[in-house]
């Protein structure tokens, strides 16, 4: 169990400088190029990427944009899109004790949380003592979001540079890492859900492929959910 603060610290660097931040780097240099050919602000850019920190949300929304849609319908769009982090902050807050517990911190915590800092809080909190688990997220977040902005600021500026082709391909990464950042937790119902996940999400994208990401979530994630639920029901001695 680590009890040092420099060395949590330490540990938070090294596991966020490297396939963490380089993967979120180059999928928001794709971002940032489609916002910049759909005629955004690169101001609007950032704002997309820090406020909603969830690559399918940021899409979303660019999409609806373009096609004209009302504001409520895009906040709904963007709110169901980025559905998944309403259980991954429940789930993932309380891991993480500390003395302070206003609104406005907790917040910004909950606001800080992704795929790869939940994933790697999942992979690290174990072996780190309770009170300085924030630390490592805060850490892990903060190089996470800024290399998210980062590429979003490079991939709209450079644009010209790259094919429209390549641009959007590099927003594909993401979901290829988050594949194998699933596959490293130690946990046997995140395996099943990635398991159960990946064929689904191809045959409702080739029914509906407007409701392919909503769809894979709820029904995959249940069948996961209802797959476990006999082996965490089971005690343990």
């Amino acid at each position: 169990m680590i009890s040092d603060p420099r060395a949590v610290s330490r540990l938070a660097l090294r596991d966020a400088i490297g396939f963490p931040a380089f993967t979120l780097l180059f999928s928001m240099i794709g971002f940032g190029s489609l916002v910049h050919q759909s005629d955004l602000p690169l101001l609007m850019a950032v704002a997309l990427t820090a406020g909603i920190w969830g690559l399918p949300g940021q899409l979303t929304l660019v999409e609806m944009h373009i096609a004209g849609a009302s504001i409520f319908f895009v906040v709904l769009g963007v709110a169901l899109a980025n559905a998944r982090f309403l259980p991954m902050v429940v789930s993932f807050m309380p891991l993480m004790p500390g003395r302070s517990s206003r609104l406005a911190s907790n917040f910004a915590l909950a606001q800080m949380l992704s795929i790869n800092s939940w994933a790697a809080g999942l992979r690290r909190f174990p072996d780190i003592q309770p009170e300085l688990r924030r630390r490592y997220y805060v850490l892990f977040g903060m190089i996470c979001m800024g290399s998210g902005v980062a590429g979003t600021v490079i991939g709209y500026v450079s644009v010209a540079l790259l094919p429209h082709e390549i641009a959007l391909g590099l927003i594909f990464m993401n979901p290829l890492f988050f594949a194998v950042l699933l596959a490293g937790v130690k946990a046997r119902p995140a395996l099943i859900a990635l398991l159960v996940g990946a064929p689904l999400g191809l045959l409702f994208h080739l029914i509906t492929p407007d409701l392919d990401l909503l769809l894979t979530g709820a029904v995959g994630g249940s069948l996961a959910f209802f797959m476990t639920k006999k082996e965490r029901a089971i005690p343990r001695p």
